[in-house]
């Protein structure tokens, strides 16, 4: 599976999607890592077999096999901490203040640059919604030396992916229910 035949299921009223993933797989302000990346880990944030297979299949070989578990690594950790970190936030009191006593280690070491790992955890986070994660992910970003441009960059990628997986899993929906 391929992004072109991912492009083909797109419906017609979702055309915008198909134009932006075209155009987006080229993004040039990011290095190839972080583009590849970033998409990797936007799909397996968006929980659909079918983007995830496709675009995992297209980028997946632009990554090193070091990068792209790195990629799998920032969908994962950002899918467990954003429902974390998105309760500490939105609750209040004194859970923010409290040890979240769950392992984390990837963070740490990823196997790849530190600023690439942050910018897809970013893009995870963005998926999630995880004001948080995403303030601090970026915050660390831009550190690093990013562009505002990289960063939202990054996060129309998540956009896009993740809404390309909305109108797929809702027409496997229609179909199943004609």
């Amino acid at each position: 599976m391929s992004v072109e035949s991912l492009k083909a299921r797109i419906p017609d009223y979702a055309k915008d999607l198909k134009l932006n993933l075209g155009s987006l797989a080229t993004e040039p302000s990011l290095s190839q890592q972080q583009r590849a990346g970033t998409f990797v880990a936007a799909a397996l944030a968006s929980r659909n077999a079918e983007v995830s297979a496709a675009i995992v299949g297209e980028f997946g070989a632009q990554l090193t096999p070091e990068a792209l578990a790195a990629a799998k690594a920032a969908a994962a950790i950002m899918g467990m901490n954003n429902v974390y970190y998105r309760f500490t936030h939105q609750v209040g009191g004194d859970y923010a203040n409290m040890p979240a006593r769950l392992r984390m280690n990837i963070m740490a070491r990823p196997g790849v640059e530190k600023a690439d790992f942050e910018l897809w955890s970013l893009a995870v986070s963005a998926v999630n919604g995880c004001a948080m994660c995403m303030e601090s992910h970026e915050k660390v970003v831009r550190q690093a030396g990013m562009t505002q441009e990289q960063v939202q960059a990054a996060v129309r990628i998540a956009a896009v992916v993740h809404a390309v997986a909305a109108v797929l899993d809702g027409e496997d929906a229609l179909a199943v229910a004609a």
